[in-house]
């Protein structure tokens, strides 16, 4: 049986992981998504989130667990997930990149992303007047992040899409080969993904080594678009 955190991305919170907890428990695995700060119930206002805060809210939750957890992050929830991982490795069985940010140290989320042409979230990033938050233009959302998942599931998700603290996107990342490099790495790539485009996920996850990598033929949301298939490349994840 294996034990599960699950870290979702920007502008989403723990419930787009609903489906695949549900999947999950069902063959015999336990798991947990919480919000990342900002992006759920609380009094933290998302323009004072900071990539720090969401990191110290995942090693909390680590540092509870009595035995290694899978920590899956889809998205910027890479950046997070790598973060922890850099300061609680012994914590982490295995690190899952779900079509997300595989970042080297030094590196922030903004300068991988401006340098994907393909991608459709920088060209249509609307961003407050105060420059600390950003929303997605409506128009442009299904296509971003849910192309392939069914109309009423994308209109459901796109409603509960919140305003994104800008800060961790531009926070360089700072890792060692002594913490993050010592946990195991799984990448899933997303080949319809119009949020990462397949190329810069490749990028990615060729550049940092990754013991498996494993492709679906997804949108960036996998938990919506084909959460059988993404449930069965975590549970493959235990028996690694």
């Amino acid at each position: 049986m294996g034990r599960f955190l699950l870290v979702h991305g920007a502008w989403h919170g723990g419930w787009c992981w609903s489906g695949i907890q549900e999947s999950l428990q069902s063959r015999g695995h336990n798991s947990f998504a919480p919000d990342l700060p900002g992006h759920g119930p609380g009094v933290i206002p998302m323009n004072r989130v900071t990539l720090p805060m969401y990191v110290e809210s995942i090693v909390e939750l680590l540092d509870k667990e009595k035995d290694p957890v899978i920590l899956v992050g889809h998205s910027m929830g890479g950046l997070v997930i790598s973060e922890a991982a850099e300061q609680r490795p012994e914590k982490i069985e295995r690190l899952v990149y779900v079509c997300a940010f595989l970042l080297r140290s030094g590196e922030t989320l903004a300068e991988i992303a401006q340098q994907d042409t393909r991608a459709l979230v920088m060209p249509n990033l609307v961003v407050s007047d105060d420059t600390l938050t950003a929303f997605l233009k409506p128009e442009v959302v299904r296509e971003t992040f849910y192309a392939r998942c069914q109309p009423d599931v994308a209109v459901r998700a796109q409603r509960k899409l919140v305003p994104q603290a800008l800060s961790p996107f531009v926070t360089p990342l700072s890792l060692s080969n002594a913490g993050f490099g010592m946990v195991p790495k799984t990448y899933v790539e997303c080949s319809h993904d119009r949020a990462i485009s397949i190329e810069v996920q490749q990028q990615m996850n060729t550049r940092t080594k990754c013991e498996e990598v494993i492709r679906l033929e997804s949108d960036h949301s996998p938990f919506l678009s084909c959460p059988d298939e993404l449930t069965s490349v975590l549970c493959s994840c235990t028996e690694n």
